[in-house]
Parts: structure tokens; sequence; C-alpha cells
């Protein structure tokens, strides 16, 4: 045993930093194979085990307990990322199966951030199981359009839903011994040329839309890695970015952990590891011998080295200390059962004319149509697919759920619908572009499926249409169904969850993470998507999802935050309060309806006067309440004044405006049924600062710096302040900056050093 390590397999991180060599600090920074970092025996120091898994735990046996040195052939690793799943399979040969629980779409529309949690304590149990020490997830990127690839993997097109989920997945995870890589940071939002796409996205948007669920979930739940992406955000690589992984994630939040790459996605090695990129996955001897160059040539430094050798070396040793928490099985079944209540949960109910649920008694014939019912579609393609322990049927489950005295045929097409009481029907969207690798080219359902639905419901029977799809989708056919219930894909207990959801044994209580559009024209990305000669602008700015809508005027086809249930709620006069650093609101909420359920309430902010352009409305809190028929009760639900604020790009920081903010409670961004104002203090002048070519309307505008510049040049010039004041006034409309602006109005010349003196004067007194 090293003199460093103890018997529980700790070790003293700067007292192995302090013996390693360069060979040695190349290897730890470098990993072990596919999925271990490198073991250092000498100091000991143990392997880490990491695997990915958003939504489960997909542990490749071959690659992880082999223990092979240099990293695996790269076709092993593109035929992962590459593969076209049916939903079930897996790749890279023998791999352990484990619960594939809802996907990071689905189980974000229950709107639970306790149900996240839940889902990161059973990814941890199982994580147990297997030995391994860090999963790869949870994916917080945005979905900003629905035609992403990935889009399945995320939560939502909202970053504050998005860090709620992802904060209560991450919590679950380390608090029951696993780490977290919270990832991909960032803008990591298409498929398209994945690994050199630059995102050129402006900063207000950066900061407001794609970097803020990162940044809360960082302060909140302390990560232990996070996954720099694959992309290039505004010309630089994401794995070698300082400002990114340095400036911003470590300077201004605060963060202490490791940032690791994505799998090959580093180029530059002594760039990343000078930028704050630590570890460097997955072993690559190329890499490897890069970075022994750069260190030979000196083009990294002692501290850079030893600053990312620390933060893996910190790594390993919270993961060892965390081995005890973590259980050592964990029981299939318990988690089968888990899977199909969070399926349940999660799934949304967009439509439904009274047809739902099903009452067996009034029902004799029942046609069941689609693959789908016995070939469901529960998870996407990529690296996230899980080998599931077991897959519950629709149609087993549709069949029991209905009883015996019900008839219930399956069916491909359309054939003998006319004869049915009811229709079933299974669609979904191209399984080969619903993942990894590839984004998706249309809104449409597959091939034919639209078709089908239409004529289905030219039957005249009542049709319902249960819907597998990564995220949103356009429906020709809408207004000729009865009810559509969304699955998005909703893991190996989905077929459990619909029916139960059908006959109503289990409640429809999900609602919408993202807008649905009417047209693929109104995805707000639509005029710069996917972009061109390797540059994708983000047109939209902070008008991402239903900030578009809202601000553009357009009807969505369903809007954020939309679902249905089978009862109904009175949402009463919500009243607000600033109570020192908080926003606390009282929301009464009834349920009016004749059997228990659960309402989503959303909290919406409407910026009465802001100095901005602001969204119309933004989400800024929400909370979820269960109630008996009957039953009422007043859902209190607070949040930080801080969430009000937005970033000002003239001084670099977070900004609240003095102003008064209408908080509007609704069931969703298109439902809201009342509102209550507060008053935000200010904290920071609401005037842009000045600088050498700020206009002077901008400097007359402001009461302050007006004061300062007349007692200046009054002082400068030995004038009466009303005269300069008065000179002053007649500047108003120059378009030119204010110190050539006051040279040509007074007929003085600023030397440099009396510019300067102007400025500090006004920026005094501002």
């Amino acid at each position: 045993m090293s003199d460093n390590a103890s018997p529980s397999g700790l070790f003293d991180v700067e007292a192995v930093l302090a013996a390693l060599t360069e060979p040695e600090k190349v290897d730890l920074l470098s990993g072990r194979g596919m999925w271990k970092t490198a073991a250092l025996p000498r100091h000991g120091v143990p392997s880490i085990v990491m695997t990915d898994g958003t939504y489960g735990v997909r542990y490749s046996e071959e690659q992880i307990e082999n223990d092979q040195q240099g990293g695996f052939d790269l076709d092993d690793f593109l035929a992962v990322v590459n593969r076209r799943a049916n939903g079930t399979d897996t790749a890279w040969g023998r791999t352990r199966p484990a619960t594939c629980f809802p996907t990071g779409a689905t189980l974000a529309c229950s709107w639970d951030p306790a149900l996240a949690r839940q889902l990161g304590a059973a990814l941890a149990a199982e994580c147990g199981e297997f030995g391994v020490d860090v999963l790869l997830g949870p994916g917080i990127n945005l979905r900003r359009t629905p035609l992403g690839g990935r889009s399945y993997e995320y939560y939502s097109e909202d970053p504050l839903l998005t860090a709620e989920i992802a904060a209560g997945v991450v919590e679950g995870l380390q608090e029951n011994g696993v780490g977290a890589s919270l990832k991909h940071f960032a803008a990591n939002n298409s498929e398209v040329e994945r690994t050199t796409m630059d995102s050129v996205i402006e900063e207000r948007a950066l900061r407001e839309i794609y970097l803020k669920a990162f940044e809360r979930v960082v302060g909140r739940s302390d990560p232990w890695t996070v996954m720099s992406s694959y992309n290039r955000l505004n010309g630089v690589q994401t794995s070698q970015d300082p400002w990114l992984l340095s400036e911003v994630l470590r300077e201004d939040w605060g963060y202490r952990g490791a940032v690791v790459s994505d799998w090959h996605g580093i180029k530059d090695r002594a760039a990343s590891v000078r930028a704050g990129n630590d570890l460097d996955m997955p072993e690559s001897p190329a890499r490897k011998a890069a970075l022994r160059r750069a260190i030979d040539e000196k083009l990294i430094s002692t501290e850079d080295l030893d600053r990312a050798c620390r933060r893996v070396l910190e790594l390993v040793h919270r993961a060892v200390a965390a081995r005890p928490l973590r259980q050592q099985a964990f029981d299939r079944a318990e988690h089968h059962e888990l899977a199909r209540s969070m399926a349940a949960r999660s799934l949304v109910l967009l439509k439904n004319t009274g047809v739902l649920p099903l009452n067996p008694a009034e029902l004799k014939r029942v046609l069941v149509v689609g693959p789908g019912a016995v070939q469901p579609i529960i998870q996407g393609s990529g690296s996230a697919t899980t080998m599931p322990t077991q897959v519950d049927i629709p149609l087993e489950e549709i069949r029991r759920a209905l009883g015996e005295d019900v008839q219930v045929l399956h069916t491909d097409d359309d054939s003998g619908a006319a004869e049915a009481d009811l229709v079933l029907v299974f669609v979904n969207t191209d399984l080969q572009y619903d993942g990894e690798g590839a984004d998706r080219r249309t809104l449409n359902l597959a091939a034919g499926q639209d078709q089908l639905v239409q004529e289905l419901a030219a039957s005249g029977t009542d049709v319902v249409v249960l819907l597998a799809s990564p995220d949103a989708v356009v429906m020709p056919w809408l207004n000729e169904v009865s009810a559509v219930v969304a699955t998005f894909l909703a893991g190996q207990g989905a077929g459990r969850a619909i029916a139960d959801v059908l006959v109503g044994i289990a409640e429809p209580t999900g609602r919408l993470t993202t807008t649905f559009p009417a047209r693929i024209e109104d995805i707000p990305s639509y005029l710069t998507y996917p972009g061109e000669n390797g540059r994708h602008v983000y047109s939209e700015g902070i008008h991402v999802g239903y900030r578009s809508y809202d601000a553009l005027g357009r009807e969505p086809l369903f809007a954020f935050g939309h679902g249905l249930g089978y009862t109904m709620f009175e949402i009463g006069s919500v009243t607000a309060t600033v109570v020192g650093e908080t926003v606390e609101l009282v929301v009464p909420v009834k349920n009016t309806g004749e059997r228990q359920g659960r309402e989503t309430v959303q909290i919406y902010a409407e910026h009465q006067n802001p100095r901005v352009q602001r969204p119309l409305l933004e989400l800024v809190a929400f909370a979820g309440v269960e109630l008996d028929a009957g039953e009422s009760t007043e859902l209190e639900i607070a949040f930080p004044v801080d969430d009000l604020r937005f970033w000002d790009t003239s001084r670099q920081a977070w900004v609240l405006d003095g102003e008064s903010v209408r908080l509007h409670a609704g069931r969703s961004s298109r439902d809201l049924v009342s509102a209550a104002e507060v008053v935000t203090q200010e904290s920071a002048p609401r005037h842009r600062p000045v600088v050498r070519d700020t206009q002077p309307v901008f400097i007359l505008n402001n009461p302050a710096a007006r004061r300062a510049t007349v007692r200046f040049l009054a002082e400068t010039l030995n004038r009466t302040p009303e005269d300069v004041d008065r000179l002053l006034e007649y500047s108003r409309d120059s378009f030119i900056g204010i110190v050539a602006t006051l040279e040509r109005r007074f007929r003085i010349s600023f030397t440099d050093q009396q510019a300067e003196d102007l400025l500090a004067a006004i920026r005094a007194e501002v």
C-alpha cells in the first residue's frame, strides 16, 4: 500500500499530487480505456468507472470489465452513437439489463422535481450494483428546436424547468453515492455537424437562456463533473474555451469540480488543459502523445497541469469516499413498478372530447392499430440507450385493463375500424431520426401514419391517438380524432402506464415542457436552422420556445405547459408580496371535479416597464398539488427576487430593474387565470454606463449624468451652469459621441486627460 493511501482506499490528494511524475500526470488526465480513469497503484489511487445513462444505466461488460488500455476501436464507438434503435435493443457487445426509465423529455412532463430526485436515487442504486462511480448525465441542453435529434434526452425549452428537474436528478444520484456529469456544456442543441458546428449566440441569450440552467444546477446541486460539449460556441471549441470553462463556470459560478470532455470531443489537448478541461475521455494514444509534447515544449505551464491533476484526484477521492453510501443491489421488480408509475405521471393528455377515461362496461369491441402496440417505442437512439430488464407490451396491458368481456383486436391498418366501438392507434415519428447523430427533418409522423389516422377517423368511430415521439409533431388530423395522448418515449413501463391512463386507473397529470407548433415554419429558429458553412446563428435571441410565440403573436398547436386531466381545478385570485430577497405567492386551488387529481400551477412574470426588451411572459415558478374531489387548499409558492433579473451586457452583470412586475398564475403559458403585482428595487442605475462615444441623448435623459456634465463644463469653461445646460440641450440630436459633440458644440479641444476626467465625473455622480 502506498504511503498516501488508507485501508479504505482513500488517499491524500496533495501528497499524491506532489509525488506524481510527468508520465503519471499524463496518464491521470487521459483516462483508461473507454470508461475508466487511470489507476496509479504506486500512490494508492484507484480507477473509477463512468458510463452513459440519462434515464438508465448502460453497462457494457466487454468494455468496462476487460479494462483494455489505449481505448477501443473507433468503429465500436461509432456503432453505438450512430446506431438506430428499435426502442429495446442496445449495442457494444453484451450490455447488462437495467431499468429503462422514462426519457428526460418524458419525465420532465411531470413538472415534479421530487420525482426526478427519485429517479436519481434509483439510478444510483443500479450504479451501485454495477460498480459505476459516475453516471454521465443528466443532459440539460435546451430543446431549442423540436427537430433536435437528442431532444428525447433533454427536459424542456425553458431553463427554469430544465434546472429544477435536473437538480432533482443530480441530488438523487449524489445523495446515494454516485456522481453526476452535467452535460453538454454548452449550446449543444443540434446534431448537425455535431463536432464542428459553431453555435453563434448573442450574449443575453447565452446567459439568460442557454447557460442559465447550468448555472442554477451548479450553484444548487454541485455536480461532481461537468461535461464539455462537442460544438463550437461563438467561434471557439467549447472543450478548449477558457471563457466558458474558467471565467464563467469557475470564476463567475464558483464551480470546484472536474470538467470532463465528451468522448473524443477534444481537438487541441494543450488548449483544453489551459482552458480548464481536466479529463480527456476516452483514452487516446494520439492525444496522450500530444499532451506529452505540449509539456515538453512548455505549451502547458506546471500550474495548469497540476490544477487539472488536482481536480481529477479530487474527483477520484470523492467517488471512493462515497462508495459506502451506495446500495449493493437493486430490486428489478420494484424498479419496474417505479418506471411504470413515472411513465403514468408523465403522459400528457393533449385532447379529450370526453371519450377518456374508457368505461369497459360500455365497450364490446376495441380495435388497436399500429406496430407500436406490440413493439413499443420506449426510447431513442445513441449513447443513452438502455437494455431494459423487461418491457410492458401495450396491447397485452390494454386487454388486461379492459377485461375479458371486451374483445380487443389488433391490426396495422384501417380494416375493421367501422365495426369497432373504439379505435386506439399507436403512432410514432421516424425512428431513423430519433436519436444521437441526426436531427429530424420533419414534424410529421413516420411515412404513412398521418394518412392512417385520417383514414381511421373517417370511419366514424371514436379514435384515440397514442403518440410516441421525442418532441413536438404536427397533427393535420387533430380535429378529426376524439383524444390524443402524448407518451413521448416513456421507458419500459409505458405499456402499463398507457393502459392505466386510458381506463382511468391513473390520472393523466403530465404537462408539456415544449411548445407544439401548428406548422414547421412556426418554429422560432426555422429561418436559420441548421446553419450553413459551419455556423449556426441563433437568430431568435432570447425568444426561445413559448417566448417567441408570444412575441410574434403566433398561435401554437399546443401551448407550453398544456395538459388535460380527468377532473377540473379552479385557480383563485393570487396574492404576491416581496419579503426580503424572496417573492412569496399564495394561490387558492380547488378540485371542482368528481375524482382525485393533480394540478400544476405555473407562475409567469410580465415586466411592466423594463429597460431592455424582455419576453412578454417568462416562467419564474411552479408547483404541483394533489387534491381529492371537492378539496381546496392555498398553495404557497416562493422564488428569489433575483430570478427577475436580466443580463446587462453593458455592465457584464445580472441586473434587477426597479419596476412593477405582474405575476400570472395559470395552467399553461396561454391559460392564465389570475395575477398580482409586486414592485422590485433597482440593483443598478437604469441608465446605461457612459463611455467616450455615448450619444448625448443618453446623457441628457440621465439626470445624474447631465448634472455631472454641466458641472464639469461650467468649471472647465468658466461659464454658468444655466448657459452650459442650454447649449448642452442643443446637442440632443447629435449622433456622434459625447466628447466629439462637446468639442464642436462648445468649440473647445479636449485633451485625452480632460475627456477621461469628464467621464470619471459622470461615473462618480451616477
